[in-house]
């Protein structure tokens, strides 16, 4: 038998979703500025009912006091119930609506009063300051219960006072008057309270829209959720509104593009300065996976936008990836070039056996010595010029590269390149860059041939690299350092176009400068400029001599 389930325990408080509590908050906002609304009207409603009622008995007073009939009353006959006082004064309250008109002599005694076995005796309230000649407006208890009073004093034909008159008005009927005005009063602010009721449920339902119905706890946890995601994610987000200023950026873009919060609530061109990045994010180029480089990364970049007008965009680190890219390019020309030596080292021992086994043991001999010397003196030339490890087992890898291609690879007279680089790894992808790119644009071409130049100019180097290709039109020679510009099919790894723009990026980077001209004869010149490449003072010896690298020299000759 199975247990019996716990009974549920009545929860009070507010629902959890964000319509409903929105909905019961808004409605008791206007409750209670509609019951705020009505007390603060009523307040000031009874004070002026008070002061009406007051200034009504002071205006009657006042109208009793001038008919003369009155005063010559009181001077010349005694206090009585049937007296010209009290039939004057019973006129005018029944033609009046007061409550009581009571006449009084100097000595307090009454001259008239709604009940006639009051007349001849004093005042149950002080007459004083209307004897003194002063008109008086209260709210007082007296005989006939509370009343609103005007007391104002009684002048003879000679302008003495003989008297006063006190008229009073009921404060019931004051009272009746407030009451009346109550359910008037009620009904508008149960109006404006439906007004405000429907108000509050139209702006609920459109929060309930906006929200998909979720509850306050749903959307705090979705919060939390979007920081942890934003801030956990190894791709850089970049919000920005309908303005086109950031609004948001994680952790990673701040590193990626080298920015912090500063750059919030600013636009892309004032926080990032210009560059193909700041296109990018702003929108001014379009397109799916753009390749930009901002400082010494190379990132790819999509922009979406959003339904408020405002896009996301997502950065992507890809210099890891495009170095390997570059590396696995570099592999495979070594590849084809160690299979081409392959074939040629086999054409050689063949030779080489066809010597031996003529016994032509003399010319085998030279023949070994030949190509042993090749190589030997692609290697010297190299390291005679350029003394820096790295570079110089560069140019000799490109040398063996551009031999097999049928490209004459010079090393200028001019070279002269000590070993005190202070970023040799910068200066080689420069160097093996511009290399590549000038393999490419004369590679198949007749008499192909490029020429290397590194020098020192104080602390600065120097690098030119000249071919005999087709050359860059002048209206390109800007164009070709953008991110992404390319005239080459992309390899399979991925995308060009980011060769140059690193070359200037790194020139800049140590503020330098990365530019292409016209070479002597034909071809493209590009000359990198790097003015603290050297540690310390550059020796002025340079190497002479600008003969072509061994193999070069035979690729050419072969292709001859």
């Amino acid at each position: 038998m199975s247990p019996t389930p716990p009974a549920r325990r009545l929860r009070l408080g507010l629902p959890r979703r964000m319509f409903s509590q929105v909905l019961l908050m808004q409605l008791a906002i206007a409750a209670g500025v509609a019951v705020l609304a009505t007390g603060l009207f009523l307040a000031p409603l009874s004070k002026q009912l008070d002061q009406e009622a007051m200034r009504r008995a002071l205006a009657i007073a006042q109208t009793t006091a001038q008919d003369p009939r009155i005063a010559e009353g009181v001077l010349a006959t005694p206090p009585t119930r049937n007296g010209p006082v009290q039939r004057e004064a019973e006129r005018i309250r029944h033609a009046t609506n007061a409550e009581y008109i009571v006449v009084l002599d100097r000595h307090w005694i009454r001259w008239s009063h709604p009940t006639p076995g009051e007349i001849g005796h004093q005042v149950s309230t002080s007459p004083k300051e209307a004897l003194h000649g002063n008109q008086v407006m209260e709210i007082d208890q007296g005989t006939l219960g509370r009343s609103a009073r005007g007391k104002v004093p009684l002048y003879d034909a000679d302008h003495r006072i003989v008297g006063a008159v006190s008229v009073g008005i009921a404060y019931d009927s004051v009272r009746a008057r407030l009451i009346s005005a109550i359910p008037g009063l009620f009904a508008y602010a149960g109006g404006a309270l439906a007004v405000g009721a429907l108000a509050a449920w139209l702006v609920s339902r459109r929060v309930q829209r906006q929200t998909r119905d979720l509850a306050f706890s749903d959307i705090s946890a979705l919060l939390a959720e979007r920081e942890a995601m934003l801030h956990g994610i190894r791709e850089g987000v970049v919000a920005l509104d309908r303005g086109g200023r950031i609004r948001l950026l994680n952790d990673e873009a701040r590193r990626l593009l080298g920015i912090g919060d500063e750059a919030v609530g600013r636009a892309p061109d004032e926080a990032l300065g210009e560059g193909r990045t700041t296109d990018v994010l702003a929108g001014r180029v379009t397109g799916t996976d753009l390749l930009t480089v901002r400082g010494h990364r190379v990132l790819v970049a999509n922009r979406m936008p959003t339904d408020d007008g405002g896009a996301v965009a997502t950065l992507r680190d890809r210099t890891e990836l495009e170095r390997l890219g570059r590396e696995l390019d570099s592999t495979h020309g070594l590849i084809d070039a160690l299979r081409a030596q392959d074939h040629e080292h086999a054409n050689r021992m063949h030779t080489l056996l066809g010597l031996l086994e003529l016994e032509m043991y003399d010319d085998a001999v030279e023949f070994v010595g030949e190509v042993v010397g090749d190589h030997r003196v692609t290697a010297e030339q190299v390291t005679e010029k350029i003394q820096d490890p790295l570079l110089a087992a560069l140019l000799v890898g490109k040398a063996t590269v551009a031999a097999e291609r049928g490209v004459a690879l010079w090393v200028s007279e001019r070279t002269w390149l000590p070993d005190r680089l202070i970023d040799p790894r910068g200066l080689v992808t420069v160097v093996g860059n511009l290399v590549d790119n000038a393999l490419d644009a004369v590679a198949g071409t007749p008499h192909a041939r490029v020429e290397v130049e590194l020098r020192t100019d104080g602390p600065a180097v120097v690098l030119r690299v000249r071919d005999t290709g087709p050359g860059i039109p002048a209206d390109q020679r800007e164009l070709i350092f953008t991110e992404g510009w390319s005239t080459k099919k992309p390899p399979a790894h991925g995308k060009r176009g980011l060769g140059l723009s690193l070359v200037r990026r790194l020139a800049e980077r140590q503020g330098g400068t990365a530019a292409v001209g016209a070479a002597d004869g034909g071809g493209a010149e590009f000359t990198v400029v790097l003015p603290e490449a050297l540690a310390g003072a550059a020796d002025p010896a340079q190497a002479g001599g600008g003969e072509p690298l061994a193999p070069a020299v035979a690729a050419e000759e072969d292709a001859r």
